[in-house]
This record gives structure tokens, sequence and C-alpha cells, in this order.
């Protein structure tokens, strides 16, 4: 795990928060893979398998204008080879919930691959989450 790979998956979820934010479908459809199998399971709503079903779901989701706005916190990411997690907590209106996005990368740019989001608790504020290190010996 180096550095700038973990700073590239923050980006990147900072940018999939972005669109989410912005009503942007461009901007979401461009983010997810057009190479790899997707997912992605809304809170509340059955798991979507395939990109036609998950941009069809964002796409309801992003042209709904009076839908809340979605905000994120305490991102941790983990990269993982060709992979990587990133953890984090969303907030919707008044409901906090926690995020797991999964990455793939594709030559210098990482795709989402899996998105999933449930109800947590309030995060806690005294205490950031920080990925563990992974420790070579």
């Amino acid at each position: 795990m180096t550095n700038a790979d973990e700073a590239a998956l923050l980006f990147v979820n900072e940018a999939f928060y972005l669109a989410f934010q912005t009503h942007d479908m461009r901007a979401m459809d461009a983010l997810w893979s057009d190479h790899h199998p997707v997912q992605c399971i809304h809170p509340g709503w059955p798991p979507l398998f395939g990109r036609e079903a998950v941009m069809e779901s964002w796409l309801r989701i992003l042209s709904n204008r009076a839908a809340p706005t979605v905000t994120f916190s305490h991102p941790v990411a983990n990269p993982l080879g060709e992979f990587g997690l990133v953890t984090c907590y969303e907030r919707v209106a008044d409901n906090s919930l926690v995020a797991t996005n999964m990455f793939h990368r594709s030559g210098r740019e990482w795709r989402i691959i899996h998105h999933q989001s449930s109800p947590a608790p309030e995060p806690d504020e005294r205490e950031a989450p920080r990925a563990p290190r992974q420790r070579l010996q």
C-alpha cells in the first residue's frame, strides 16, 4: 500500500460523492467500471447487479431534485493491489449511514465496482478511524 494509492482512492471516493451531491449523472457514469461486473446496494433496496441496473438506479436517484443532500465523512482507504476499498460515513438528512465503496484499478484510474450503504450509528468524533497499516514482517 502506498500513500499515492491511498490518496488516489480518497480522491475518487470524493468525486463519487461530488457527483452524488451535484446530481451529475455524466460524472457518476464515468466513475463506474465498464470493464468489470458492478453491483450496488442502496439502503432499503434489493441488490442491483450489472452496469445497466446500477446506472438506472443512479439515474432515478440523481434525477430526483427533491432528494436530500448526501455528504460523507471519516473516509478510510485500503488499497489492495488492483482493488481498493473506502469505508466512510454518509449523512442523508437526519440519518447516519455507513458505506463501503469498492474500486478496481483500470490503467491509472480507479473505477467503482461496488457501493453499499446502510444505516449506522453516528461516527465517534473523538476518534477518527484509521486504516490498519500492513506490516511486511
